[in-house]
């Protein structure tokens, strides 16, 4: 993946790169009633903090971390060195090839789609395997203009019902979703905000406008915290 390396300087010193906590990694591990030995994919796992949770969760499960960002996985590996259950590859999560007992997947299937997504990973699940994925979802009603500037980059975002829509297109059903607002955004951009402000001293232009951009990000959450939110879903095909 092509991104600039500003970016990727940013982005690649956070603990994760989108919102989310793990305890919504164990609340789906608790719903779906996984143990045991099984085989899990974190696709697009970024720097790795949801592949550190899993393994922990799953001890004697085989977890893979997977991104396209090299830069992310080479950022990630001292957290996963001491969990012997835990690797992080570079690699393209459109094109898994398991066979998974669960893929696992925070805030990255939107670079797919979410039917396309799915689709690709039926394919990659062990029989009865399933798929818990994390997508950003309007609430309905009047949303404030500050919510459609703050997804104006994903122009093809819908609401919870069309999130369900998509997922049954797709051929899977939905076995319990759980939604993310306030404190997984919080701890997400709170994160952000210290790392803007330590790169902010001697910064060149072009990592000055990546810091104002992200910033500008941080800024568009604050304005209607409780209007922002991820669905994460728990599905698995039909």
């Amino acid at each position: 993946m092509d991104l600039p390396p500003e970016f990727l300087t940013l982005y690649s010193r956070l603990d994760r790169q989108g919102p989310g906590l793990p305890e919504d990694v164990t609340w789906a591990l608790g719903r779906l009633g996984l143990t045991g030995a099984l085989r899990v994919c974190d696709a697009g796992c970024g720097t790795g903090a949801d592949t550190v949770t899993l393994a922990e969760a799953l001890p004697e499960a085989q977890v893979e971390g997977i991104d396209a960002v090299a830069a992310f996985i080479e950022a990630g590996q001292a957290r996963v060195a001491g969990l012997p259950n835990a690797a992080l590859r570079v690699g393209d999560m459109g094109a898994l090839e398991g066979p998974y007992d669960l893929i696992w997947s925070a805030g990255a299937i939107y670079f797919l789609g979410v039917t396309e997504g799915l689709r690709a990973w039926r394919a990659a699940l062990a029989p009865g395997g399933v798929v818990a994925f994390s997508q950003g979802v309007f609430l309905g009603g009047d949303e404030p203009q500050a919510v459609r500037d703050f997804w104006a980059p994903e122009p093809g975002l819908t609401d919870r019902e069309g999130l369900r829509a998509q997922v049954a297109e797709a051929g899977y059903e939905i076995l319990d979703t759980r939604l993310l607002v306030g404190a997984p955004w919080a701890a997400y951009y709170g994160s952000v905000a210290r790392e803007i402000a330590a790169l902010r001293e001697g910064a060149s232009p072009a990592m000055t406008a990546v810091l104002d951009n992200s910033a500008r990000e941080v800024e568009l959450w604050q304005e209607a915290p409780e209007r922002i939110a991820y669905e994460l879903v728990l599905a698995r095909p039909d």
